[in-house]
């Protein structure tokens, strides 16, 4: 086995009972455990308010994974688990002590990566206890600690703020890991190599040859179980806020100076400021938020938005949402950049699609080029990753007839080696101190500003709200969003 990647170091997981750490944490460690990248003596500590013993809590991360190597298997016979409040000062004080034994165990040398998978309203809590209890320090020379914070980080722009307050107070920024899952996606991260490892794509990549740009993030399911959580979101907060935003910053940003962590972070916080604010004169003309309807959904009947559980009868939540937005820069001025996304269409997909100007003068006629339609890039991210150039070829036979026709990549065709998910990626990255795929604050507070415009004009319930049933692309003024604009959205 090779030498591992990650020195010996323990994660802290607050809220480890619940659903994200069985789910997401446990399977991306043994993976990572498994192929070698973590020391042999890492380990995990669980905190929670849920009684568990150490040998309950090994047994439900062991059961988390399955099939299970045995190298989880005897990862897990090491875990510990902590049961508290954290308001209470006895349960960091057990911590320590608890991190204080794993210390001595590994050599004198404990690394410490504490993930929040708690409520957000604990953060703040957490911050603040772990920094009083002074585990907020490396206690070796060369050792680290670090935070990784998970969304939503904040619920609007004063909030995200006064949490930057609250974690600088006791983390520098170095320490601070804001994770979004989706920038451990490798078609997320290929967005850069796609632009800036080839000569063939930068150049056309502004507005002299861009007609428009299409961000699509889609799920074919409902809220389920989450109506509670989603009822105090909305797609606004739980999409648009994070995951779009940080994809959007990968389309729209320069090229970096160096691709590293302060590089790539610089040039998206630079291109997340360039989007113009909304307006409240032209809100309505550049926005549709939506609400799911009863429908079919994958060939069977679905639940109204407001028949869930957990939702109100009345509730005005967006579950699909449509923006236009612009960017007032030398790159993208004049480029419309349409988002949307949804819960209940009729596929679950994430994708950006490059829209390139029309071919100036066609030859052969608009006769014999009828079903020819102007080029195009489609990156798809997801479930599928791979990328789709769109060009006019000939139709074979005698008359000169051209349509469109496709390039595919497939990645899962096209290489043979092993990928990380997004999670496994992003906890290594963490364990080895690199920042890149993960949120700098400034960027945080960029992305709550693009989107505060639409939190104040979604509190007012006459703000409208379309309706649209379940399995279709969203409501028709979504449609016409892009229609007065003479376009219309890409069917994936």
């Amino acid at each position: 086995m090779s030498t591992p990647l990650v020195p010996p170091s323990v994660l802290v997981i607050f809220g480890a009972s619940g659903d994200l750490t069985s789910r997401k944490l446990m399977p991306a460690l043994a993976e990572l455990i498994d192929r070698g990248f973590l020391s042999p003596q890492f380990t995990v500590v669980g905190v929670a308010r849920t009684e568990m013993s150490d040998d309950d809590f090994r047994g439900r991360m062991a059961a988390s994974v399955e099939p299970a190597p045995q190298s989880w298997t005897e990862a897990t016979s090491r875990f510990r688990y902590i049961t508290g409040e954290y308001t209470s000062t006895e349960t960091f004080g057990h911590l320590a002590e608890v991190l204080n034994e794993i210390e001595v165990s590994m050599g004198g040398i404990c690394n410490r990566l504490y993930y929040f998978a708690a409520p957000p309203s604990t953060f703040p809590i957490l911050i603040n206890s772990l920094g009083q209890a002074g585990l907020n320090k490396p206690t070796t020379a060369g050792g680290f600690v670090r935070v990784i914070i998970e969304k939503p980080y904040g619920r609007d722009a004063v909030s995200a703020t006064e949490l930057d307050t609250v974690v600088h107070a006791s983390f520098d920024e170095s320490q601070v890991y804001r994770i979004d899952h989706y920038l451990g996606k490798e078609t997320v991260q290929n967005l850069l190599a796609l632009r800036f490892a080839n000569a063939i794509f930068e150049p056309l990549w502004n507005r002299q040859y861009v007609d428009h740009v299409e961000v699509t993030v889609a799920e074919s399911i409902g809220v389920g179980h989450r109506g509670g959580f989603y009822e105090e979101a909305g797609a606004l907060r739980d999409i648009v806020q994070n995951h779009v935003m940080q994809v959007l910053a990968l389309v729209l940003m320069e090229a970096p100076a160096t691709m590293d962590a302060n590089g790539i972070r610089d040039e998206k916080v630079k291109a997340l400021r360039s989007v113009v604010n909304f307006s409240e004169h032209d809100l309505e003309q550049r926005v549709v938020r939506g609400q799911y309807a009863q429908g079919l959904s994958e060939g069977e009947k679905a639940l109204a938005y407001r028949g869930e559980e957990g939702v109100s009868p009345h509730s005005h939540t967006e579950t699909f949402l449509a923006m236009r937005l612009t960017v007032d820069n030398w790159r993208w001025a004049g480029v419309p950049i349409y988002v949307r996304t949804g819960k209940r269409l009729p596929k679950r997909v994430t994708e950006v699609a490059m829209h390139f100007r029309a071919a100036p003068h066609l030859a052969f006629g608009q006769k014999l080029s009828k079903k020819l339609e102007p080029n195009s890039l489609i990156v798809r991210i997801q479930p599928d990753s791979g990328i789709s150039l769109r060009f006019g070829a000939k139709v074979p036979g005698q008359a000169f007839m051209v349509r469109t026709a496709s390039m595919d990549f497939d990645y899962e065709t096209q290489f043979t080696e092993e990928d990380l998910d997004g999670y496994e990626r992003l906890l290594l990255d963490a364990l080895m101190g690199d920042q890149t795929l993960f949120i700098r604050a400034d960027e945080v507070a960029e992305a709550w500003r693009i989107v505060t415009p639409l939190l104040h004009a979604f509190s007012d319930p006459e703000f409208p709200l379309a309706s649209y049933a379940a399995g279709t692309w969203g409501p028709a003024e979504a449609d016409a969003l892009l229609q007065r604009d003479t376009r219309k959205w890409r069917q994936p």
